[in-house]
């Protein structure tokens, strides 16, 4: 994605200022606080990563604050993986961006979008949005090819090489997700599955573990060290899925999932099913969840999966 030199430089420099005042100001230390003097948004990395069975396992997902799971083309899907607690030292398989990115990601202010290219008519959109957008060829050093399977689906990310830092807060808190003790009612469930055309998802409780355990297309779905895919808290987010302006080479059309709006969603924590509201008022405003009684859902603390189903 072309970005001018002059760009990067200027935001180089605003970088190093805010990196200077927080020192001056005793934010330098590193007792685990966060960086206050900065905005919540500039601490947050977004991965785009490839999610079809040749792309498995991915690595570096277990560490995400957040997991967005999103139709693609063809029926299939994709994940954007948010961080900011904590971020892997590789994470991959790294594939493009899609227009649904740019909306989602607004409610983070100006994260990190780290991704492996777009088509050419969504590149200008991509250079307007308000994300500092990183493909291969604005960071070249911070990617490569692995050897373990064929391209496009080997290609990775090292977040150390570029300029990003994890603030150790987690990326949930700053679209306005809580987390706490769980609501009063809420309907005892062992499992659920969400369906797009050509994949599926099946979260499975595990009092063992008390997580959601995470099975994709029928298959258990594992870390690239053999672990299972879990999930503290699932969210079920029932939204307008609609054919967007774009589409891949082989004729078919790119949804586009509006995540500005409002309606009903799913809230899996601790084994129960709490039905919910969500509603997001524009682009700039986060997702805010609420329980029938109107107070704010309360998530279990840990990853927390947001599976977007169509209405």
């Amino acid at each position: 994605m072309p970005v001018t030199r002059a760009k990067r430089s200027a935001a180089a420099t605003l970088a190093t200022l805010t990196l200077l005042l927080a020192a001056a100001c005793g934010g330098g230390g590193g007792g685990g606080t966060a960086d206050t003097t900065s905005p919540p948004g500039d601490r947050v990395l977004a991965v785009k990563i490839d999610n079809v069975g040749a792309a498995r396992p991915p690595t570096g997902l277990e560490e995400a604050d957040l997991v967005y799971l999103e139709q693609v083309e063809a029926g299939l899907s994709r994940i954007l993986a948010v961080y900011s607690s904590q971020v892997p030292s590789v994470v991959g398989p790294v594939r493009s961006a899609r227009e649904t990115d740019l909306e989602l990601l607004r409610q983070f202010k100006k994260p990190t979008l780290a991704y492996s290219g777009a088509q050419s008519r969504l590149t200008p959109l991509i250079e307007a949005a308000p994300i500092d957008a990183l493909s291969p060829s604005e960071a070249p050093g911070a990617y490569f090819r692995g050897g373990d399977r064929p391209a496009p689906h080997n290609l990775y990310l090292r977040p150390g090489d570029i300029p990003y830092r994890a603030s150790g807060t987690n990326a949930a808190e700053d679209i306005g997700l809580s987390f706490g003790p769980a609501p009063a009612g809420g309907s005892p469930v062992g499992e659920r599955t969400v369906r797009y055309p050509a994949a599926s998802f099946t979260f499975t409780w595990s009092a063992g573990e008390k997580r959601w355990l995470v099975t994709m297309d029928g298959s258990p779905a594992r870390t690239a060290a053999g672990g299972r895919l879990a999930a503290a808290s699932v969210i079920l987010q029932e939204v307008t899925v609609r054919p967007s302006d774009f589409g891949d080479r082989s004729g078919n059309r790119t949804p586009f999932t509006e995540t500005v709006g409002s309606g009903s969603a799913t809230v899996l924590r601790d084994g129960k099913a709490y039905e919910a509201r969500w509603s997001r008022d524009d682009a700039a405003s986060g997702t805010v969840f609420t329980a029938p009684d109107g107070k704010r859902m309360a998530f279990a603390s840990g990853q927390t999966w947001i599976a977007y189903v169509a209405r």
